[in-house]
């Protein structure tokens, strides 16, 4: 027997795999949740066996994310942690309590005809369980605009031991009990965000880590009844070149698609949630619009499956403006998926900055988040002109617009 595979067996036997990390010029034993490679090569699946199972929701998780995946809508991420929360919190100097986190998304989600823009919402645990000051509850709020509510269900990112300075993210312990609970509560969707870094390699064992990591957490919530929302985002850090985006990219998808076939996730009932393919944040070499759509939309169709019924893009620390130029450049033309939006700071920063946590401008930051959703309406349609928007780096609500 060869020595690879003799290691390969011998790794088996004792419940681990050999894993060949190219960047890292070592084998690593790594445990067999992370990586599959040596342990698929020593059995033989037949590919007709497996089935996409969805724990008997099958059809609800379609109708859920066609209903996401409508013409002119996308969704609003509003699942910080109550840390993060408090940052934004302290920008325009509020104490980080859960009377003014929930002031604070009370007046994202009772915001006057935003279900028309709007067919999603990313909750935090939290809020999924709050209600507005005469005691509706967020998820009724939310439905009666049409909107679905969803959860964020990760448990955050940590140092991955053995790579290159990079993260996992923890949460499937305990992953199908919280499901259940939440879909009880009215959650119909959920998210889960793992990162990959440009700059520090990535190395296989991250990109295997995010990637199987993703395809349990997509089984889980199936079994529960919740839409998967699938977002491994790869980080602007770095001074990397947008083809260089574009190659790991493409590597991420291919392993993130990988492990949602071999965990039997049904691609009809999730939603994508990817980062578009730029330069990144410290490139000297700037893209325009067209050139970010021209290479994203290429790496959905590489890496894609037409069956997926939504893309719900992140901003990825774009500004407002640069976030729905990008987006209204990729719906020039008519793709097989829902291109759509799941921003959070692009739809909520000039809302934040207009409220500054005076009741008496509660009004006017109610129009500049469903005004914002507007826009992003229309580039999700194709029909995004920029009126009203001069610059790449404010809003029109910062500058002084009146609407």
């Amino acid at each position: 027997m060869a020595p690879a595979a003799a290691a390969a067996v011998a790794a088996h036997a004792t419940g681990m795999s050999l894993k060949i990390v190219p960047s890292l010029g070592k084998s690593e034993f790594v445990g067999t949740h992370v990586a599959q490679s040596a342990a698929s090569a020593a059995r033989v699946v037949p590919r007709a066996n497996l089935s996409a199972r969805a724990g008997g929701y099958e059809e609800e998780l379609r109708q859920t994310a066609k209903t996401i995946a409508s013409t002119g809508r996308g969704i609003l991420a509003m699942d910080e942690s109550n840390a993060t929360c408090g940052k934004r919190l302290a920008s325009i100097g509020l104490e980080n309590t859960e009377a003014n986190r929930q002031a604070y998304r009370q007046l994202l989600v009772t915001a006057p005809g935003l279900g028309q823009y709007i067919s999603g919402a990313i909750l935090f645990e939290e809020t999924l369980y709050q209600s507005t000051l005469d005691g509706k509850p967020f998820v009724n709020v939310l439905q009666d605009q049409n909107i679905v509510p969803g959860i964020k269900v990760d448990k955050g990112l940590v140092p991955l031991a053995g790579s290159n300075d990079e993260s996992w993210c923890q949460g499937l312990d305990g992953l199908s009990t919280r499901c259940a609970e939440y879909y009880k509560q009215g959650a119909r969707f959920a998210k889960w965000r793992t990162v990959i870094s440009i700059p520090n390699g990535p190395s296989q064992l991250a990109v295997t880590e995010a990637a199987w990591g993703l395809a349990r957490y997509a089984a889980v919530a199936q079994d529960n009844g919740l839409v998967p929302i699938v977002e491994p985002e790869i980080l602007l850090d770095g001074e990397h070149t947008i083809d260089r985006t574009l190659e790991v990219a493409e590597h991420v998808w291919a392993t993130v698609f990988k492990y949602l076939a071999e965990n039997n996730v049904m691609f009809e009932g999730i939603l994508l949630k990817p980062s578009m393919v730029t330069p990144g944040a410290e490139a000297k070499e700037r893209a325009t619009p067209e050139e970010v759509a021209e290479y994203t939309l290429k790496l959905l169709r590489r890496r894609v499956p037409p069956s997926v019924p939504g893309i719900m893009f992140l901003s990825g620390g774009q500004s407002e403006v640069e976030a729905t130029l990008n987006l209204n450049a990729m719906n020039q033309s008519p793709n097989p998926w829902h291109v759509s939006f799941s921003y959070a700071r692009a739809l909520q920063n000039s809302v934040l900055k207009m409220w500054g946590g005076e009741p008496a401008n509660a009004d006017a930051a109610q129009k500049a988040l469903v005004y914002r959703a507007k826009l992003n309406s229309l580039a999700q349609q194709g029909k995004y002109e920029g009126e009203g928007e001069t610059g790449a780096q404010e809003s029109l609500f910062v500058k002084g617009y009146t609407y």
